[in-house]
Formats: structure tokens, sequence, C-alpha cells
């Protein structure tokens, strides 16, 4: 691997992830406030911690009890090290519990919204008012204060909700500044970055674009480099960066299989290979995609059957062009996370992003976004002049309309659907609510229903409208979207797309179902 290296020009908060559901949430906090933050493991070691030359540690939340069996420490030398710490809910009482300070399981949980009593002056809640509301998740607390630290504040529960050694700089909050039911949180994080810290600012895109650059120009070289555009923003950003070192070396495959949106494919085309010169070869395969799908119901068959045969594609058109030694792909940081971290291979390795390809492609795999959130891509992608109606897309499933599709799937079934999914779209921006909204889309099940068409018996298909809104498409909720929004779709639908009588919305959550519906 060959990802864009760990980032040392900015001032860097470290995240010590001990479990928490949050942790991400954390990091990703720290950066809206304009400063670099990584997740790191919460037994790094303090030497490892030391070549980072992180500003700051915000030890995080987790599940278990500092006094569990087994439960995740770290070394008590850290809290002498001198650089500034904030221990959260877990990381808190893990804090007091080192410094021979108390905690203790009181009996009593505290979950959800807490009124907060400033009590004393502090450099986290400077200028804050002295009472406010925080948002509280935990069993344990911590009874007595670690030597050097003071009592900063109070919830009726907590007697220590917050705790401060000045001079040490170390800080602990029973409670989650990250999440947004504390209202003043994101200023308390401001506050540690600030005035506990010293850590400036400088964590931006144009900043981020233009080391990214000089690390892939170091990296790649004149070497011929290849990727896999899907159309969708991850990869189209990758891409563009790439393409700003390399120009003509990098070649784009676009692999067109017919399960793709509207005019997908011609969008596409017309913005990478027109507007921004890039070197795109469209690979037109749908009638072998057919070909595999025929027959096929399941879908998690269906999955594999688009993913393999993908893979094959592309390797296909990859071994046409000689010289290529890199491939680029669109991997984010919640994918680094997710997959337990940082680790570095030469060759590729299974991976999501292109659909799972061989080790025998003996490729460097070049990641430029790996260490950018999803909303930070966004604003890579609008510094490089993506239109905004590919930057604010949005998410579609990697399989397409194939996944869409509630049974076989045809030509004739991926028209109706294409056509009826066009109009949900194109309503859905005509009401000023695309940029809302996680995903909205058509569905067709493979079954039809009567219906009644200027006095004539109908015997056609259903569409099923969806839209829902999610952070992170773990959990969603369905949106409700106005009457009228709604009936203008229902009518367009069903006048203007043959084969189709009936309409229905989608009012369900995930859990129990999923945004998908295969």
């Amino acid at each position: 691997m060959v990802g864009i290296k760990t980032i040392t020009s900015y001032d860097t908060i470290l995240v010590l992830d001990f479990g928490a559901q949050y942790a991400r949430l954390i990091a990703r906090r720290i950066r809206e406030l304009g400063v670099y933050s990584e997740i790191v493991p919460y037994n790094i070691t303090l030497e490892e911690i030391k070549e980072r030359s992180p500003k700051g540690l915000i030890l995080s939340g987790g599940p278990a009890s500092v006094y569990a069996e087994n439960a995740l420490t770290v070394d008590p030398a850290l809290f002498e090290s001198g650089i500034p710490i904030l221990g959260i809910c877990y990381g808190m009482q893990l804090m007091a519990k080192v410094l021979m300070g108390n905690v203790k399981h009181t009996g009593v949980s505290e979950y959800g919204k807490a009124q907060l009593e400033v009590t004393n002056s502090s450099a986290l809640f400077e200028t804050l008012p002295k009472a406010q509301q925080v948002w509280m998740s935990h069993t344990d607390s911590v009874e007595t204060l670690p030597a050097g630290f003071k009592l900063v504040a109070s919830t009726q529960t907590s007697p220590v909700a917050a705790m401060e050694d000045i001079e040490r700089r170390l800080a602990g909050v029973q409670f989650h500044p990250e999440v947004v039911h504390s209202p003043f949180g994101k200023q308390i994080l401001k506050n540690f970055l600030s005035k506990v810290c010293d850590a400036k600012p400088n964590w931006t895109m144009s900043s981020f674009i233009e080391e990214s650059l000089d690390i892939i120009k170091e990296q790649i070289g004149e070497t011929k480099a290849i990727c896999a555009l899907s159309g969708g923003i991850d990869s189209a950003t990758a891409a563009l960066l790439v393409h700003k070192v390399i120009g003509p070396n990098l070649n784009c495959i676009f692999v067109d299989h017919g399960l793709l949106r509207k005019e997908e494919a011609k969008k596409v085309e017309d913005i990478f290979a027109k507007h921004f010169q890039l070197n795109l070869k469209t690979v037109h395969c749908e009638e072998r995609f057919l070909a595999k799908l025929k027959g096929v119901l399941d879908p998690e068959k269906k999955r594999k059957i688009i993913g393999n045969e993908f893979i094959k594609v592309f390797e296909e058109e990859a071994e046409k062009i000689e010289g290529a030694e890199y491939l680029i792909q669109g991997t984010l940081y919640p994918d680094v996370i997710e997959s337990g971290g940082s680790n570095e291979s030469a060759v590729i390795k299974t991976h999501h992003n292109v659909g799972g390809l061989p080790e025998t492609m003996n490729l460097k795999l070049v990641e430029p976004l790996r260490l950018l959130f999803k909303d930070e891509v966004r604003r890579v992608a609008t510094e490089l002049g993506l239109p905004e109606e590919l930057v604010h897309r949005q998410p579609f499933p990697g399989p397409g309309l194939a996944v869409r599709i509630i049974g076989e799937v045809t030509a004739e079934r991926l028209d109706i659907l294409r056509e009826a999914d066009a109009i949900v779209v194109d309503e859905i921006k005509k009401a000023g609510l695309y940029r809302q909204i996680w995903q909205s889309f058509a569905i067709l099940p493979a079954i039809k229903s009567v219906g009644v068409m200027g006095d004539t018996r109908t015997y056609n298909y259903p569409i099923v409208v969806r839209a829902v809104n999610s952070e992170d498409a773990m959990t969603a909720d369905w949106v409700r979207l106005p009457n009228e929004v709604l009936e203008r779709i229902s009518s367009r639908i069903i006048n203007e797309v043959k084969q189709v009588n009936r309409v229905a919305y989608d009012i369900s959550s995930k859990p129990p179902s999923t945004i998908e519906w295969e």
C-alpha cells in the first residue's frame, strides 16, 4: 500500500480508542475545528506517540468499567509526558484510576441529558455558561480526585463531572462533548485545543491538497497508474488528485455494466473525459452482466455475480495497459478505521472499493484519501472543481439497480426502474430537498397488480419510493416527505413510465429494515 503518509506538517491531536462508539465522532469534531486528528489504538506506546509529536491526546469513552477484568489501560508514564490529555467518560475514569484517584460503581446510571454546573475556574469552560446541558452515558463515577486535580463541574448524579490539573495540562469530563446533545461541547473541545494544547487550526482542504500532490509526485513519479472510476465522489476525487500530478499517465476505467441510473455513463464521460481531459475508457458490457444475472433471484447471488464479473472486466482492461504499476483507490479514513488500522502491503489485497481485487494483480495501491472523512472528501472535490451535482450526489450501491429490482434483473425491468428513479430524484431536487436527504430512490418489485387506466383494466408493476436520512448508514429513519411531493412523484411515474400502475412509499426505518431492499 502506498497511501498518503502520516501527516506531520499539521498540529495533530491523537484520539486513543478504548472501544467507544463515539471515537470517530471525536476525531471528526476536532477536524471540524481546524486541527488534524487521528484515531490510534489505546495501547499505542509512549515512544510511538512521541514520534508523532502530537499537540495533545484525547482518551475516548468505552463500553466497560475501568475495574472490569482485563480492562483496557495505558502506561502511567503517559500522564507524566508533558503532553496535554483530555479524558472523556471512560477516559476520564481511567485517568483518575491510574493517577491514584478513586472510581466506583455508584449503582445509579446516568444516561441522556443532564444539567451541568461549573463550580470552579477552568480552561475547558472559559467564557461558557456556568449552567449547561450535557449528554451522559455511564454507570461508574470518579469519587475521589487524583492528587493535583481540582473539581471543575458537577451534575446531580455525578459530583465529579469535570476535573483539571492545570500544571500538568490534564483534564477529564464525564460527559460526551462530541455529541450534538451537549450544545457547548464543541466549544469545550475548542478550549482544550487552543487553551490547553496551543494547537493551531491549520488543517484545511487546500493545505491537504497541496501536501498530497507533493506526496503523490514522490510516490508515483512518471509511472503509469490505473483507476477504477465508478463515477462516485470517492474514486472521482482520488483520480483527479493523481491526475494533477501524472496527467495522461493515469488511465481510468469506467465499467458500464448496464445497472446504472439514467444517462449516468454519459455524465461520467462528459465530466471526466471532456471537462477534465482524463484518459478515460468506458467498457460497455451490459449484455455480459445481464447474461450472468439471467434467472438469478437471490440478492446475495446477485451481488457476488456482479462483484466477480466486475473484477474480471477490470482485470481484462488493466492487462491492456502496458507499464502500469499503480492502482488508485478512493479508500476513506472510516474504511481504514474499520479494517483495524493502517497495515501496509506491497500488492493489492481484497478491497471493497473495487469489488475485491485478486492478489495476483501486482499493482501497488495508492489511496490518496485514506486520511479523510466523507465530508472532507466533498470539500476536496469542490476545491478540485468537480461539479456540485457529483460532489453532493447521494450514495448509490455498488451492484447498482440490480439490488433495487426485487426478483430477476431484466433489460425491461431496468428500463422501467431507471425512468421511475429519475422522476423521484427530479422531484426531490425540484422541492429543494435533495441535499437534505441521505438517499432517495425507486424500487421495482417483480410483481404485478391490477389497476384501471382510461376505463381499461391493467396488470402492471408497482414502484416503491424510498427516502431516508442517516449519518453513517448504520441506522436510518424514513423521511417525512411533503404530501404534495409524494403526489407529484406518484402522478408522474404512473403517467410517464410504461407498465407501472401503482406507487407506494416505504415508511420503515433501519433497523428493522435496511436502506436498500436487497
